[in-house]
This record gives C-alpha cells, structure tokens and sequence, in this order.
C-alpha cells in the first residue's frame, strides 16, 4: 500500500475501528474513543489525505478508502473488528462490509448515504456549486486540489447500489440525527436495503456523536453489547 495511516489507539478486547467523515479527522471522535475503549480495543483511523495521514498516490474515493481499511487492517492483524462509520466513513464502512463480509463482526453506520441524492437539498446544492468552483482552480495549487478532490467525495461518490447493501452479512445499526442533512427517508432506505438492520435517530444535528455524545455511545454499546 502507498501510505501508513495515522491512527490512535486505545483499550483492549475486541476491535472497534472508528472512521470519520469528509474532511475531518480521528478527533471528531474525542467523545468515545474513551468510553469505547473501557470495553474495546479502539482504532480511530485518518483515512487518506485526512488529518495525518498522507494524500499517497491512488485514486481519491471512497471505493479506494474502503481498500485502504483492508490494508490498514491486515497491517495491524487484524482478522475483523465492530466497525463504526460517520458520514463519508460510513460509506466506507457500508462498501466494505460489502466486499468483505467475513473481516466485520458488527457494522455501525451513523449518517451514511448511498448517492448524492440522499443529501437534502438545502445542504447539497452549495457543496455542488463550491465543487464547480473549485474544479477550476484545481490545476493552481495543491491545496486547490485537495479542496476539488474532497468536494468531489460528496458529489461524484460514493454511489452504492441499493442491491448492494443485501451483501452485508453482519449485524448492523443504522443512526442518524433527527435534523440530520441525509434524508430521513434515505436512512430508512438504508436500514431497508441491509438484512435484519436496527434503525435509531437521535435528537440533533448531523454531527450527533460529536454533538449528543451520550445518547448516541448509550446506542452504540446497546446494539455491541446485544
């Protein structure tokens, strides 16, 4: 693989991978790395070209990010984990449970979309418009680029197929906030789409782990404790 992956780590037991959203980095989880870990070994991993870990060489998608989570854990022996996505790393996570069905012991995904389409429209709109511009002033500078290039996660990506979810093999819970920007019919779409799947919103925002941390770590160890 062409990067190392900056990532923090905390507890012992089983493996609970924490995957932030676009543009953040392992610290959005500042409010459960600490209590996760009192019952997990926690990894909360920057994906590529977020936070520490370096841009490398490879295509900039989510499919990609989902082949560098299956790097990152054969790097680290790690046969499977509990895997928990926020936004774009839910699906990351949703792609590759998919993929690997047997690598995920149980699946967390808290705001996640399908397609560009599942985005209200107040909140997508502007991020299309941002990407046109941006698009234009790619070829001038890096941080140009790398502005193109994460805009361009949440238009052109991550475009999962609905038949697709029907591969994800393990248990899963489905969150979202109840004031989410991903459509609330779109996250029961969701939980639809994927067997035997749990639904939970949560009072708040899109940002609610970050945001209502209580209720939301009170779900998350609910649903892993079952």
């Amino acid at each position: 693989m062409d990067i190392k992956h900056y990532f923090i780590q905390k507890g012992q037991g089983t493996p609970l991978i924490l995957l932030h959203g676009n543009g953040e980095d392992s610290s959005y989880f500042k409010w459960q790395i600490g209590e996760f870990s009192e019952h997990y070994q926690v990894y909360a991993v920057d994906t590529r070209g977020h936070g520490k870990t370096p841009r490398g060489t490879m295509p900039f998608t989510i499919r990609q990010f989902a082949e560098d989570l299956r790097g990152f854990m054969d790097d680290h022996q790690i046969e499977s984990a509990h895997i928990l996505g926020f936004s774009d790393g839910a699906n990351i996570a949703m792609i590759f449970a998919a993929r690997y069905p047997d690598r995920v012991k149980k699946l967390i995904l808290d705001g996640g979309n399908l397609n560009a389409g599942g985005v209200k429209r107040t909140t997508q709109i502007p991020i299309e418009i941002g990407y046109r511009i941006a698009g234009r002033f790619a070829g001038k500078s890096d941080s140009a680029r790398m502005n193109a290039e994460m805009l361009g996660l949440m238009v052109n990506d991550p475009n999962i197929p609905q038949e697709e979810l029907s591969l994800i093999k393990a248990r899963t819970l489905v969150i979202a906030g109840t004031r989410d920007m991903i459509r609330e019919d779109h996250t029961r779409l969701i939980g639809a789409g994927i067997p035997d799947a749990e639904l939970r919103l949560i009072a708040g925002n899109h940002f609610i782990a970050n945001r209502n941390p209580a209720a939301f770590n009170q779900a998350v160890l609910e649903f892993l404790r079952k």
